[in-house]
């Protein structure tokens, strides 16, 4: 039997150290719409969940089948997460500025509804950072290669577990901090985004 409780620690800490990246982008999400309502926040992290599910069982699927082409795209890896998470950074920042150079004499509702539409995530930019965030996750598939299906799947699960409750975590500490950050959670979310870019290309060549 697979499940041991050596197993669920391991399983555990692999989700912890995996869902670091995405927690980040949570906390910008969080930062970059501080009136998000519960439904868009389980919407985002269920996005984070479901790629930090799915990345370690590709990896493992191509271990047992394609393993020198997918070591050849490993190294890939890293420029397309910096190339994503640099672009949704500086498209968070332009729109934040864009935002501050609004005419100052729109209405309140006007602007916070011009405010809601410019920092909500659209689905395409979600599913970006949702890759970005958990494209390293297929390198798990080299260090689950030798359990069975059944245990690679239970592991990858429970990663997607840890993933949603740590990013649910993340985007409700940036709510918060978004609320006194009014009129700069846009900016800071974006070098935040930015910064996890560059951290994952230099950890990555390194």
């Amino acid at each position: 039997m697979f499940f041991t409780l050596g197993f669920l620690i391991n399983s555990i800490l692999f989700g912890v150290a995996l869902a670091m990246d995405a927690f980040s982008v949570s906390v910008a999400a969080g930062l970059a719409n501080p009136g998000m309502q519960v439904g868009r926040m389980t919407r985002i992290a269920g996005t984070f969940c479901f790629f930090q599910i799915a990345m370690p069982l590709i990896g493992w699927i191509c271990v047992h089948t394609v393993a020198e082409k997918f070591a050849l795209f490993q190294k890939a890896i890293p420029w397309i997460a910096l190339v994503l998470l640099v672009f949704l950074g500086g498209k968070m920042i332009a729109e934040e500025l864009a935002h501050r150079a609004m005419p100052p004499d729109l209405d309140a509702e006007a602007e916070l509804a011009a405010e809601e539409s410019v920092r909500d995530l659209s689905g395409g930019e979600l599913i970006a950072q949702g890759v970005a965030t958990s494209i390293d996750a297929l390198s798990v598939g080299f260090a689950i290669a030798e359990l069975g299906w059944q245990a690679a799947l239970t592991e990858s699960l429970i990663i997607g577990v840890v993933t949603f409750a740590i990013c649910m975590g993340g985007l409700r500490l940036g709510r918060a901090f978004g609320t006194k950050l009014a009129g700069k959670a846009g900016i800071v979310g974006g070098v935040i985004l930015i910064a996890i870019g560059l951290e994952i290309f230099i950890k990555g060549v390194l």
